[in-house]
């Protein structure tokens, strides 16, 4: 077997090195503190898989019925969660709404 080679020192001159990016809090969300900027509020939705069902059923020969149903419960149980990360954080829209 040959030895391994070593890199020379003079390769990794500062020159070839990446300049790194701006370091940037990821929890501050590009706010920053004392910035009073109204958040806009959610409203949680009456039925959350009304856009996938309007898709059309899944393409499972013979097995529709029930993976619309599995998709059902999933869809549900995220929106629900959504719905609890929203109202922790203070973003719930609690007026009614608006007929247009």
């Amino acid at each position: 077997m040959s030895p391994t080679r070593r890199r020379s020192s003079a390769r990794s001159s500062s020159g070839n090195r990446r300049k790194s990016a701006a370091r940037r809090d990821f929890w501050d969300g590009g706010v920053a503190p004392g910035d009073d900027e109204d958040v806009p509020r959610i409203r949680a939705l009456d039925d959350p898989f009304a856009m996938i069902r309007s898709l059309g059923p899944p393409p499972l020969p013979g097995r529709e019925t029930i993976a619309e149903r599995y998709f059902a419960l999933a869809i549900d149980k995220a929106a629900r969660r959504a719905v609890a990360l929203a109202a922790a954080s203070g973003l719930i829209d609690f007026s009614e709404p608006e007929d247009s």
